[in-house]
């Protein structure tokens, strides 16, 4: 009796082991399933690294600048003006002067490549103690600018696929239709590339408005307003004389006109009282 409570005592230890070895074993099935849709994660990262990121997208930006303030010497600013445009590898567009009541300034409109921009603004900034007017712009068109260029494509795109179409037609009709649209697509296309390089000289070159103005004496001032006035003055009544003149030419008729039944009615008052 001993001997067969050993035995079944034996044996409940071998089923436990054998179960505890089972549950291992599905232990190890389950971490092992887990870990296969990590490395799927590691293989779609190594994905992404490889496409390229927005930051690498080239930006296109548009820089303007206006600029406004006073000097005491026109000519000297101007020339430094000069020598930084020609040191920033600038060009004039424009270039004008006035003279006012008071005033006399200088307005020049120069373009500097966009590299340029800061080095050109830095050197023109020196001597000027305050500005009246200060405007930096920068405008990002990248997204613009790659909309156009992809609608560019797929006009040229479309411009292949009718060459190929009118190389295969027969009747005159299907040609002169093809041909008609191919026309069409050209023009879009050569609107399209032109304003392409229109918007890719902004982003090249940077716009600069510079005025700057001169504050003239007082006295100085005042005679050219009183000679400016007289002037005035007499331009004004030499030409509203003129007005009348050929005001009354105009109605010559009605004037004749009224002189006429003037006469009449008076002649006919005097036939009365006699």
């Amino acid at each position: 009796m001993r001997h067969i409570l050993y035995l079944l005592f034996f044996a409940l230890i071998l089923t436990s082991c054998a179960k505890e070895q089972h549950e291992e074993a599905s232990n190890d099935i389950k971490i092992s399933a887990v870990k296969l849709p990590a490395k799927k994660m590691e293989s779609s990262g190594d994905y992404d690294r490889d496409s390229p990121a927005p930051d690498e997208i080239q930006q296109k930006i548009i820089k303007q600048a206006y600029l406004k303030f006073e000097t005491s010497d026109l000519k000297d600013t101007a020339d430094q003006i000069q020598k930084a445009i020609k040191e920033n590898k600038g060009s004039v567009q424009n270039d004008s002067e006035e003279k006012g009541y008071g005033t006399e300034s200088r307005n020049l409109i120069v373009r500097v490549p966009s590299q340029n921009f800061d080095a050109f603004l830095q050197s023109i900034s020196k001597g000027v103690s305050y500005f009246d007017t200060k405007q930096i712009s920068a405008d990002n068109v990248t997204a613009e600018y790659i909309d156009l260029d992809s609608r560019l494509k797929t006009k040229r795109k479309l411009e292949d696929r009718y060459l190929q179409i009118l190389q295969k037609a027969t009747k005159i009709s299907e040609i002169l239709e093809i041909e008609k649209q191919l026309s069409i697509i050209r023009e879009e296309i050569e609107s399209k590339q032109g304003q392409l390089k229109y918007m890719e000289s902004r982003v090249s070159e940077s716009t600069f408005t510079i005025e700057f103005y001169k504050t003239i004496a007082e006295k100085e001032g005042v005679k050219v307003s009183y000679g400016s006035k007289i002037l005035t003055a007499i331009q004004s009544g030499f030409f509203g004389l003129s007005s009348l003149f050929i005001w009354l030419i105009s109605i010559w008729p009605f004037i004749i006109i009224f002189c006429l039944l003037a006469y009449f009615i008076r002649r006919r008052f005097k036939r009365k009282k006699i």
